[in-house]
């Protein structure tokens, strides 16, 4: 079950389309992150401001470096020790779309935990873009049966796990975080 969903999606995402899936926080709504026209399509559907940048996942912190010109040393300490799925927004971005990167050059990344994700980025060998499964402006859907129509049918595959889980997950942990190593939280 979970390989099919990994290939099917893994279709979807190579070829340029958006998806709707689970992740260790709440639904996401993702793209490859390298790929510009996809992740405009994301932008569109969410109804969002493109300078309202949006998150990238990645299956493993050894990765940061690709996509992090200079990752402080604190990064890997606050990944490994964080309680809750924690974000991390870094400037120097590099080797993604530039429609994913801030005006002041940081993105925000979060290593996941969530097997179907992990396994999709394996396979991507790209990060996947993450954004909440909702129009901007509206509340974060908490699980599955709280995803808008709208969304459900804007996007080009639904991910047909955990749809009828009903545990209420919160977004991640936001933290800003310098190359000097002074950090500031964006959102508990």
């Amino acid at each position: 079950m979970l390989k099919d969903e990994v290939n099917k999606a893994l279709k979807v995402v190579q070829d340029g389309g958006i998806i709707l899936y689970p992740t260790d926080t709440i639904w996401g709504i993702g793209c490859d992150a390298t790929n510009t026209d996809a992740v405009k399509k994301i932008y569109q559907l969410k109804q969002r401001d493109e300078s309202k940048s949006m998150i990238i996942l990645l299956d493993s912190d050894n990765k940061l470096q690709s996509y992090i010109a200079e990752v402080p040393d604190l990064a890997y300490d606050l990944m490994e020790y964080a309680e809750h799925p924690l974000t991390l927004i870094m400037p120097g971005a590099r080797n993604i779309s530039p429609a994913l990167i801030a005006e002041d050059g940081t993105v925000g990344i979060r290593v996941t935990s969530h097997p179907f994700c992990q396994q999709l980025i394996q396979r991507l060998r790209k990060p996947l873009v993450s954004t909440s499964a909702n129009v901007s402006g509206q509340p974060s859907p908490e699980y599955f049966s709280k995803i808008s129509q709208d969304i459900i049918d804007g996007v080009d595959y639904v991910v047909d796990i955990d749809q009828f889980s009903t545990e209420i997950k919160r977004p991640s942990t936001i933290m800003r975080l310098e190359p000097g190593g002074s950090f500031q939280f964006i959102r508990r």
